[in-house]
């Protein structure tokens, strides 16, 4: 009996372990999503205006403006099964972002603590379309 209980809790124990759950959104600093953008296979996406995005952007990503039209249209042809890093300018506009991927069923979604300012603000590197 004490064999299956000290089983049972060590089962438990790795369960609650688990970095990530299918589905929930995970707050990144700067430094955990440089790491993902370097590591994973990741879809960057910055739900800012296209305008903003022309500013100043992470390299790599993708626009598909949050307050667009055709919004709704656009994500669906994000990969349901890849990871999804969002940012917008301060963490918004990305977090009500996150909140329709889980929604839609997306898998994995990573959202930047602070935006596309406190990437800035640590420093690390913005392209800017010329």
């Amino acid at each position: 009996m004490k064999r299956l209980f000290l089983m049972l809790c060590c089962m438990l124990l790795l369960a609650s372990c688990t970095d990530e759950k299918k589905g929930e959104v995970k707050i990144v600093s700067p430094e955990e999503m440089q790491t993902l953008i370097e590591l994973e296979d990741i879809q960057l996406v910055d739900v800012r205006t296209p305008e903003e995005h022309e500013e100043g952007y992470i390299a790599h990503s993708q626009n598909i403006d949050f307050n667009s039209p055709t919004f709704e249209e656009d994500i669906t042809k994000l990969d349901k099964t890849k990871p999804v890093v969002l940012y917008c300018k301060s963490g918004g506009r990305s977090a009500k972002c996150a909140k329709k991927l889980k929604e839609a069923g997306f898998v994995k979604i990573y959202d930047l603590d602070g935006g596309i300012s406190k990437w800035k603000h640590k420093g690390l590197e913005i392209k800017v379309k010329s």
